[in-house]
């Protein structure tokens, strides 16, 4: 079940999930808008690792899958990597492919990524990988 825009806030406010800073504005009804940590040119034909804004701490029930948005997709932006596992806690390094015809500039703050949160049943394991506590731009380890 895909998380909606109450129940993110609800367990914001309980402090069972983290999203830090939270901006009202990038709150969507069933999606949380992640920004771009740092102005950034995505050249054409490459992959650029754009690091969000937001800290993320996702608890053992919930899971999320990552979406270019579709203002960026419709210049050519694809997204690669897109799934974060519960217990994962940082910032997310963001995988940007630019497709299209001419560069794109991003601003510090743009919303470029769509993070569509959802249940987990019955989770008993949580993520212990080697992007943990991730800061800013991460390379592949």
């Amino acid at each position: 079940m895909i998380i909606s825009s109450s129940e993110i806030v609800r367990r914001l406010q309980d402090g069972d999930l983290v999203i830090e800073p939270y901006h009202g504005a990038s709150q969507q009804p069933a999606s949380y808008d992640l920004r771009a940590a740092e102005e950034i040119v995505l050249p054409r034909g490459a992959c650029t690792l754009v690091p969000s804004i937001e800290r993320v701490e996702l608890p053992r029930d919930l899971a999320a899958t990552l979406r270019c948005r579709s203002s960026l997709a419709r210049r050519g932006v694809l997204l690669g990597g897109g799934f974060v596992d519960p217990g994962f806690r940082g910032q997310l390094t963001l995988c940007l492919t630019n497709a299209g015809a001419e560069e794109i500039r991003l601003s510090k703050g743009d919303r470029i990524v769509q993070m569509i949160l959802q249940e987990v049943l019955n989770g008993d394991r949580l993520y212990q990988g080697r992007y943990q506590d991730s800061v800013g731009t991460v390379h592949t380890r």
